[in-house]
């Protein structure tokens, strides 16, 4: 009898490796899956907090909504780093935006820049009405930006940039305004200007002004001493002087899009004219 072609121990370790293969794949889509529930979740805490109303909340709220801006940048990064983008994914991210980045924002807009107004002049302009509607119009340029982004995704031939305002970005403007001023806007006239800014953001997210996406940035590639130095300025400004520095970021952003347009714009027209 010939013993060479038994091997009882590698017809064993096969399905075991097998199995855990299995085990770690499962795990692996696991992790991006788990910032989009802690997404979700920030989302479902700045709904909360601007329920109960308070100065102290709203704010609570607002840095809710800016965690579930990082948290949803790290899911996307994650699951490109390890290869397990799927469309189970792509769709339970979009369902988790629609709270974080379009219910929770309309609802503190709404609670923080009109409630109080409208309570101090109810006559005035109709202001429950009317932040009713404008908040339901920012939410729903939120979910058809979303919609449009799972079906044509990035700019046509560039990646860099996004087609319309990102709802994380609209998101982090309201936020960053709560966070700066802190105290409810209380006259009418204010509020009003606060419903035409909700005007801008949503028609921002449903133009097809692009935005850069800062995808092509490469944080593994070596920088110069210079670069680390701002980015630690940066980070430290953010937790020294949190307020006015989200706001001039979220401020530039916001506007860096129509900047850029209005820029092209004016040297196709210069072009068109030398032509």
């Amino acid at each position: 009898m010939e013993f060479n072609s038994i091997d009882p121990i590698g017809h064993e370790e096969e399905p075991r490796r097998l199995f855990r293969n299995h085990r770690l794949r499962r795990g692996v889509y696991l992790l991006p899956s788990a910032f989009t529930v802690a997404n979700l979740l920030c989302g479902y805490y700045a709904i909360l907090a601007t329920l109960d109303g308070r100065a102290g909340d709203f704010d609570n709220a607002a840095c809710a909504i800016g965690f579930a801006i990082i948290l949803d940048s790290l899911d996307g990064r994650v699951a490109r780093a390890m290869g397990t983008n799927s469309e189970f994914g792509k769709q339970f991210d979009s369902l988790a935006d629609i709270i974080s980045f379009g219910i929770a924002p309309a609802f503190l807009a709404y609670a923080w820049g009109v409630r109080a107004a409208a309570e101090a002049a109810p006559d005035v302009l109709h202001l429950t009405q009317l932040g009713w509607l404008l908040g339901f119009f920012y939410l729903g340029c939120t979910a058809w930006r979303l919609a449009r982004f799972n079906i044509q995704g990035m700019a046509e031939g560039n990646s860099r940039f996004f087609v319309g305002m990102p709802c994380p970005a609209a998101a982090g403007m309201i936020a960053a305004t709560v966070h700066f001023f802190q105290i409810p806007i209380s006259d009418a006239r204010l509020s009003v200007l606060w419903l035409l800014l909700l005007v801008a953001l949503g028609s921002l997210m449903s133009s097809t002004i692009r935005h850069y996406s800062f995808k092509d940035v490469e944080w593994a590639r070596r920088r110069p001493s210079l670069f680390v130095v701002l980015l630690v300025l940066l980070v430290g400004a953010i937790f020294k002087f949190s307020g006015p520095t989200l706001m001039i970021i979220a401020s530039v952003y916001t506007m860096h899009g129509v900047v850029l347009q209005a820029v092209k714009t004016v040297r196709r027209r210069v072009a068109s004219r030398h032509a």
